[in-house]
């Protein structure tokens, strides 16, 4: 193989490393190799690669919960650099993929596609809130989302909260599907076992993307006669 055609590999396979991590947010070495079929080595090189133009950058896993014996594993981010690179290309791709998946398939199909994009997520901040405390989950589902780049925060609202994000990687391209909200939307709900409302987007030209967490239900009020009956 000539230098040309493997140099043209070599970053044909690191655009899909950097675009795994945009994707999917922070990612270790050995769940990159796992996700993208490449030996752990291989996938050290590109990051190195990457590290050394200021597309990446390395940090430790954030733990919510009780943490673990040992070192936290190593993360690899998207820098600001890294992310200004690629969102537009990435933008321009994922709306002509999405516009094939609308007329092969219609509506349905793109539903599907988005249900889909947000299943690993889902898996992976499901652990997360199943170690946080009833009050405490809605929290840190904000500092989930904002580990994985979207700026969360929570905010108390009446009798609730509202979850906030400051930041959406695929705004562009929401604003042209809104399935990929929708999606989003479900997984909270199942994330967090309440009926959740998204009242703002930054894809529909919101400053944030916001959706209110109601509160537990007010206790039902007791009778007289119950009330009676219970102090005999």
């Amino acid at each position: 193989m000539s230098h040309g055609a493997a140099g043209a590999r070599d970053e044909s396979t690191r655009d899909r490393v950097a675009r795994s991590i945009l994707t999917n947010g922070p990612s270790s070495a050995a769940v990159l190799a796992e996700r993208l079929e490449l030996t752990p080595a291989a996938v050290r090189r590109h990051l190195d690669h990457l590290l050394d133009e200021g597309l990446v950058e390395s940090r430790e896993e954030r733990v919510y919960g009780p943490r673990g014996r040992g070192r936290p594993a190593k993360v690899f981010v998207l820098t600001d650099s890294g992310r200004h690179a690629f969102h537009q290309a990435y933008d321009d791709l994922a709306a002509t993929a999405m516009r094939f998946i609308a007329e092969a398939g219609g509506d349905d199909a793109v539903a599907e596609f988005a249900r889909h994009r947000v299943s690993e997520v889902e898996e992976r901040y499901r652990e997360l809130l199943a170690q946080a405390p009833e009050n405490k989950k809605t929290e840190v589902l904000a500092q989930a989302l904002t580990a994985d780049g979207y700026a969360a925060s929570t905010a108390e609202a009446g009798h609730g909260a509202q979850l906030c994000q400051h930041h959406c990687p695929v705004a562009h391209v929401a604003a042209q599907f809104p399935q990929l909200c929708e999606a989003e939307t479900e997984v909270f709900s199942r994330l967090l076992g309440k009926h959740v409302q998204r009242l703002a987007t930054i894809a529909h030209g919101d400053g944030v993307c916001t959706t209110h967490i109601p509160g537990p239900a007010p206790a039902a009020p007791v009778s007289d006669g119950e009330s009676a009956r219970t102090t005999r």
